[in-house]
């Protein structure tokens, strides 16, 4: 419930703090230049201030007549709180904190003046456990012969209550003017700093009060800078005979120049070779690539800032000087966003810092790689004039080719693969490419690309499928050993060996993935249903062992719930691979390309050909002939040179 003693209170706390914000009076032709000037007295931005108009302004008749503004200015109250508690982290640093933690108990203190003609009292309570201020310690310092009235009992009340920071009259003393503290004000020749020397009062004499002291500085021309704080405590706990600083100028802040924040790092010294979780270092993956996309952000520019202007104690400008601007560092493939600030990645690729330009390169390219290099994950095309040494790996989101020879490696690009020098996989080289492959030959490796894959020497010993076809066409143009799986045709000169060794499969006219998805279902779905037997008899074991003893011990029934729980999963996983065996079934049925297999020299008995899932075993060795399907049949005919002009590709590796 809202009471009149409730709004007494908050009255009087919204008093204190005004109280106890700082303000200025200013004086200007407009409105702006006075509140430009009072964020100048106030170390504060304009946004900062709040302000009362005493005197409104008029800009005159042809400057006839002209009126200058009047306004007292003062900072908003929360923002104030919140400057003054930032410069006090600044300067104590978490020093500050921890005694705000460690040390909550202060003692309370009391401070006795003699203003005037009159006795003032200002007392703080203590915090936390700290000790309130004495009664009869107050009482024995106010005992001296040049006191003639003493109110003890508001001293008493005041002592338990406090004054609130402020002085409280409290009695009257025989005041000796001549005996009153004096002081003198001093200011330095660059009007940048103000001092005051205070000589001690004797007995009778009178302290000197914040009132003078301002009223001092002020006549001597002082309009900034004035430090009521401490002023105040130069009051309360005055040092005698030494000269205390009670007013500083508004010293002038320079601008900061722009510059640039980076999005990634630039020096290539601090790029690190990735850790394992257990503490190893895996020195294949140097992480020397800083991959970006396009329309990634690499750098903002941080504009110059404008310079803050100071003032002497007189009310005399100080310049500052406004920070300096720098132009984009704009290399190649990169762009600003309409912010005019912001530098985006124009395409995909490794963004680096070259001479002070930031560029992103959508092609990279290296000598080898190797333990230099490490592993490479590049967004865009990856060119190596060397060889991809044995267990180093290549993923590009473009092509890749390679100069020389591929060893035990992995490749994996979105587009086409080229290998000068040809492919030594030794059983562990895995490529797979999302456009087409030309290399000069391919031994023992798994191969994987959803075009063509166009060989000039042979095909030892290894899987290749191919969604199209797959092409060997130089003076060897030898199929030895391993499965190959094209979608539309096979064609070389020689296909297996004369002397039979490693088993020779060719498939066509099926699409190789759905192929293998098929014989990967069909594992699945054979080792569920030897489970599902093993499973059915388990429980129809315990469904007995129920029956007869009407119950079990838990652990069997819980055994029992289980192996429930696993026949019904088998039984859900088993109808799902039947559905898309079938649907794989329809697909491969469905096929258009018919698809071929072309031997323009021989094709050595052993050799296994098949054609849309019908199966021709060469039982004897065949010259210039063409495998094709007709009626059901995988049959013979005479070799056609094929027309593949619409296969094209670099250099050194076209099909005909």
């Amino acid at each position: 419930m809202i009471t009149l003693d409730n709004i007494r209170k908050d009255l009087g706390e919204l008093l204190e703090t005004e109280k106890n914000l700082k303000h200025v009076e200013v004086h200007a032709d407009t409105l702006d230049e006075a509140l430009a000037d009072a964020a100048v007295q106030l170390n504060t931005k304009v946004v900062n201030l709040e302000y009362e108009v005493k005197e409104k302004g008029y800009e005159g008749f042809f400057g006839i007549a002209k009126k200058p503004w009047t306004i007292l200015v003062y900072q908003n109250p929360e923002v104030a709180a919140k400057i003054a508690k930032e410069k006090e982290l600044q300067m104590f640093g978490s020093d500050i904190l921890q005694d705000e933690e460690i040390n909550n108990n202060k003692d309370g203190e009391y401070f006795i003046r003699h203003f005037g003609s009159e006795i003032f009292l200002k007392i703080t309570l203590p915090v936390g456990e700290g000790q309130p201020v004495n009664y009869g310690n107050i009482i024995t310092e106010l005992e001296r012969p040049d006191t003639k009235d003493l109110d003890e009992n508001l001293v008493k009340k005041l002592a338990k209550e406090g004054t609130k920071n402020e002085y409280v009259k409290i009695g009257t003393y025989t005041r000796s003017p001549a005996n009153d503290a004096i002081f003198v004000v001093d200011i330095t020749k660059d009007e940048l700093k103000a001092t005051c020397t205070i000589n001690p009062p004797s007995l009778g004499g009178a302290d000197i009060t914040v009132e003078q002291i301002v009223t001092a500085l002020k006549g001597q021309g002082v309009v900034a800078g004035i430090c009521e704080d401490k002023i105040q405590e130069l009051v309360d706990r005055p040092v005698y005979n030494a000269p205390v600083l009670i007013a500083e100028a508004v010293l002038p802040v320079d601008g900061r120049d722009a510059y640039i924040a980076y999005n990634f790092e630039t020096d290539r010294s601090k790029l690190r070779a990735k850790e394992a979780e257990n503490g190893q270092v895996n020195f294949k993956e140097l992480n020397l690539i800083q991959n970006v996309v396009e329309g990634q952000p690499l750098a903002v520019k941080m504009p110059a800032e404008r310079g803050r202007s100071g003032k002497t104690l007189f009310g005399r400008y100080l310049e500052a000087k406004n920070g300096k601007d720098i132009l984009l560092p704009l290399g190649k493939n990169v762009k600003v966003d309409s912010d005019e600030r912001t530098i985006l990645a124009a395409t995909n690729g490794h963004v680096t810092l070259v001479n002070d330009k930031i560029n992103v390169e959508p092609i990279m390219e290296v000598d080898g790689v190797n333990i230099k290099t490490g592993n490479i994950t590049f967004l865009g095309s990856v060119i190596v004039t060397g060889n991809v040494e044995d267990g180093y790996n290549i993923k590009a989101s473009g092509n890749i080719e390679i100069s020389g020879e591929v060893g035990a490696s992995q490749l994996e690009s979105d587009g086409d693969i080229i290998v000068a020098h040809g492919i030594v996989g030794r059983d562990e080289c895995s490529i797979k490419c999302g456009g087409s492959l030309w290399a000069k030959f391919i031994q023992n490796s798994k191969v994987e690309v959803e075009e063509n894959v166009i060989v000039n020497d042979s095909i030892m010993n290894s899987e290749v499928s191919a969604q199209k076809r797959i092409i060997l066409r130089g003076k060897r143009a030898q199929i030895t050993g391993g499965h190959l799986f094209a979608r539309e045709t096979v064609l070389a000169k020689n296909i297996g060996s004369a002397g039979g060794g490693t088993e020779t499969v060719i498939e066509v006219g099926i699409d190789p993935r759905a192929k293998h998805r098929l014989g990967e279902l069909l594992d699945l779905q054979t080792n569920n249903v030897k489970e599902l037997e093993e499973l059915e008899l388990n429980i129809q074991t315990l469904e007995n062992m129920k029956k007869v003893r009407r119950t079990i011990p838990k652990d069997k029934e819980e055994s029992l719930v289980k192996l429930t729980e696993r026949r019904d999963q088998i039984v859900q996983e088993n109808d799902e691979f039947n559905k898309e065996i079938n649907q794989i079934q329809s697909n491969l049925r469905e096929l258009k390309n018919i698809g071929k297999v072309y031997a323009s020299g021989t094709v050595y008995s052993g050799v296994k050909i098949f054609v849309r899932d019908e199966k021709d075993e060469v039982r004897a060795d065949v010259k210039s002939v063409t495998f094709y399907y007709e009626e059901g049949f995988v049959r013979r005919g005479k070799f056609e040179q094929p027309d593949f002009d619409d296969v094209k590709g670099p250099d050194g590796y076209s099909t005909n």
